[in-house]
């Protein structure tokens, strides 16, 4: 099998030029690990060099049959290390019992889930180095007062500290996307647990982007019984002009109130 056919429904753009792939396999530190799980390896342009890195012990999942095929000819030292299955649907816990780091030129189509599932698997994951489109990217990675700031911002970002590495253009991938890639880091940080109820956390943040014109007050309002409370100026604030520790205040604010629950 020469190449792989790109499939639309996949959203499978593969990356040909070999100085970014190499870049990007550089970017992933993973200090102190020595497993890596590549997310959508399609034809190996990152799994060749990772392979090259001794330190590595690299799995890949694929979805993409012909791509599982393409990687078992080409590959061969991959062996058992090749998951033929979607990451979505994956219990990482099958596979891992202790931490790994993610990599991969992620599907443009799936590129928020998967982030998602980083964050249900957090405490396994302390790295993940990924390519994304490019709007995307810099939104996860947009500090508070951006107007990229968004939900998963805050999400991620309670959790990772995450750096926006390089911007990848159309014409390095088979087919070209219609927009450009962005290459982003996570390295997960101290925090365990959020200083607040995390399920109210998520809850409240949704709720204030959804309406992220107005201020906290009004968005926040139905939820605001202590009339002392309502006179705080964090209420003044929008919630892209919010870091999560202010988040995790308002949260502790809110759920500290007699007479005031939120099931999220």
């Amino acid at each position: 099998m020469a190449t792989v056919r790109a499939k639309k429904n996949l959203g499978q753009h593969f990356l040909k030029d070999l100085g970014v792939a190499q870049t990007i396999v550089e970017s992933l530190r993973a200090e102190h690990l020595n497993k890596v799980l590549e997310i959508g390896p399609g034809m190996g342009v990152l799994t060749q060099f990772l392979l090259k890195n001794e330190s590595y012990e690299t799995t890949v999942v694929e979805i993409d049959r012909e791509s599982v095929e393409y990687l078992n000819q080409h590959f061969p030292e991959l062996k058992e290390r090749i998951i033929s299955d979607d990451f979505l649907k994956l219990n990482l816990h099958t596979y891992f019992d202790g931490p790994f780091a993610i990599i991969g030129n992620f599907p443009y189509n799936i590129s928020s889930q998967i982030f998602f599932k980083v964050l249900e698997y957090r405490n396994q994951i302390p790295e993940v180095v990924g390519m994304l489109q490019k709007e995307v990217a810099e939104r996860l990675a947009a500090p508070p007062g951006s107007k990229a700031y968004g939900i998963l911002s805050v999400f991620l970002q309670a959790y990772y500290n995450i750096e926006y590495l390089l911007t990848v253009n159309q014409d390095l991938f088979t087919p070209p996307p219609k927009v450009k890639g962005g290459v982003i880091r996570l390295t997960r940080n101290q925090t365990e647990h959020l200083d607040c109820d995390e399920k109210q956390f998520r809850g409240i943040v949704k709720m204030a982007f959804n309406q992220r014109r107005k201020t906290m007050r009004n968005s926040l309002g139905s939820m605001i019984k202590n009339p002392e409370l309502k006179a705080n100026p964090i209420f003044d604030k929008r919630p892209e002009q919010m870091g999560v520790a202010e988040f995790v205040s308002l949260v502790k604010m809110i759920g500290e109130q007699e007479e005031t629950s939120f099931n999220g």
